[in-house]
């Protein structure tokens, strides 16, 4: 992927400096996935988060996010020096999130709209948002109450390590998809969701979630066409390292790798199949109106 002559965004909040806590040592209690069930804080306050895998994820891939809840995430503390690989890579999520918000800004107004940037933040094992105490265990994430994505660059590693998706392409489908989340919050997608899901049983849920987080692929596709289109970002190959990526996080895959078998009534995100044909379909269209997945007859 050409990215290193593209513009830096400014909306980046980097806490790598400061020291957290290791792996599940402070997870939160989260919403899981999507909108399947809630959870409570100890103090009763619901918690939303939008994630890449999400709780459901990290328990098939044998992480425990819940282990150690409550334990408290240091807002300061020592800091630690950060190696020029890791720095470049914080320089390429600049660059991609940038990026989303050229392409997301003219997207928007070709409708009149006025697209709201959202801001990312870089940490380190854990971190608190809006939506709560997070752990580094439940992958890149988006909270629609402080409109913020989350991201741990070690999750860049397990992508290419553990899910079999290297490439940078592939890493930047990881921030488009959570992008695409913060769209649906700007056009009231998520609202509805969560309106909606309230009146359903857990299989309803997790099959409105599905929906959702296609969507969010399929916006994630939208980014790469423009991305392509305006500014020739990509090289050969690209496409193929953001469909393996898309098909590794499957619901199907990482199921069958767990435990060996597959539950679809259980799924939140997604068949690897369906993964890659909404990234797909947003990435040789460009046109976010074919991303409506909750009108699809066949996901």
């Amino acid at each position: 992927m050409r990215w290193k002559d593209g513009r830096r965004s400014d909306n980046i909040d980097d806490l790598r400096g400061e020291m957290g806590p290791r792996a599940a040592g402070a997870a939160p209690l989260i919403l899981l996935r999507l909108l399947p069930l809630l959870f409570r804080t100890r103090g009763g306050r619901v918690l939303l988060v939008i994630g890449l895998i999400g709780y459901a994820g990290a328990r098939m891939l044998g992480i425990d996010p819940l282990a150690g809840v409550g334990t408290p995430v240091p807002q300061g503390g020592a800091a630690r020096s950060i190696p020029p690989e890791e720095q470049q890579l914080a320089e390429f999520v600049s660059v991609v999130l940038a990026d989303t918000e050229d392409s997301w800004r003219a997207i928007f107004a070709q409708s009149g709209k006025r697209y709201e940037e959202p801001r990312l933040v870089l940490f380190r094992n854990g971190v608190r948002s809006a939506c709560g105490t997070a752990s580094s265990a439940v992958g890149p994430f988006y909270c629609p109450g402080d409109r913020k994505v989350y991201l741990d660059l070690a999750f860049f590693d397990d992508l290419q390590q553990r899910f079999g998706a290297p490439g940078d392409f592939a890493q930047a489908y990881v921030i488009a998809h959570e992008v695409g989340h913060h769209v649906q919050t700007l056009l009231g997608v998520s609202a509805q969701v969560q309106q909606a899901g309230a009146k359903l049983d857990d299989a309803g849920r997790n099959r409105l979630s599905v929906r959702q987080e296609l969507q969010a692929d399929c916006f994630a596709g939208v980014w790469g066409h423009m991305a392509n289109r305006e500014r020739q970002v990509l090289e050969p190959g690209d496409l193929e390292e953001a469909l393996v990526a898309a098909t590794a996080i499957g619901d199907d895959r990482l199921q069958r790798k767990a435990q060996g078998r597959v539950v679809p009534d259980s799924f939140t995100h997604g068949s690897s199949e369906q993964r890659e044909r909404w990234f797909r379909r947003g990435f040789e269209s460009g046109d976010p109106g074919i991303c409506d997945t909750f009108s699809a007859k066949t996901l």
